[in-house]
């Protein structure tokens, strides 16, 4: 089954490599050994130009937690503008307060910002405190898609409450699996939660 695929890529080669094999979204970040960081702007720019997909991209200023002081908050607000100047298709975002609750004033500053471009709401999510709480409070944001792991270490793992959230979200906004997505999983992965669609990041070994 050709199920809809999002590739995390780090690289212009892994974009290019991504649109080759059949992904059919890109969410642009560097440093996936601390979770993800925003990319440089000539990644950015490189990416942009090698690919016909669209490429999302990640806000998040360092690795670590996902609660941000005004400066970090600040130097996402100027990634989110870079996005929007050269022609992003979206932002992927998030940001909780120190009890674990969706940072709803932080959140609301970012996507001010991102205006028209669509935002996607990242694994902080999986860090919450009370996840259907959380999933009331992205959908209340106009959040279009939820990225996560089901709150737990993978989404194999998290399948069965992907499942719930996908129940709940009751069509609001897209619960989008993701970590550990492979080959080998994405059919139970599915069976499971009802997702429609699926963010791996993209491995030459597995996906080619």
């Amino acid at each position: 089954m050709n199920y809809f695929r999002e590739a995390c890529c780090t690289s212009v080669e892994a974009v290019r490599a991504a649109e080759r094999t059949g992904a059919r979204r890109i969410e642009l970040c560097e440093r996936l050994e601390i979770g993800g960081v925003t990319p440089s702007e000539a990644l950015l720019r490189e990416s942009l130009a090698a690919t016909t997909l669209p490429v999302n991209v990640l806000i998040r200023p360092r690795g670590g937690d996902f609660v941000y002081d005004d400066d970090e908050v600040e130097q996402m607000l100027s990634g989110i503008r870079l996005c929007r100047a050269l022609g992003a298709a979206g932002v992927v975002i998030g940001a909780l307060t120190p009890a674990g609750d969706v940072d709803l004033a932080v959140m609301r500053r970012l996507m001010a910002e991102a205006g028209p471009l669509p935002v996607t709401f990242h694994r902080a999510f999986d860090e919450t405190a009370s996840p259907l709480d959380a999933l009331e409070d992205v959908i209340a944001l106009g959040c279009v898609r939820l990225l996560t792991s089901g709150h737990a270490p993978d989404a194999f793992a998290g399948r069965e409450f992907l499942g719930t959230l996908v129940q709940r979200a009751a069509g609001r906004i897209i619960i989008m699996p993701g970590c550990g997505v492979r080959p080998g999983n994405i059919a139970q992965i599915a069976l499971a939660s009802g997702a429609s669609e699926f963010h791996s990041s993209f491995v030459s070994e597995d996906w080619e």
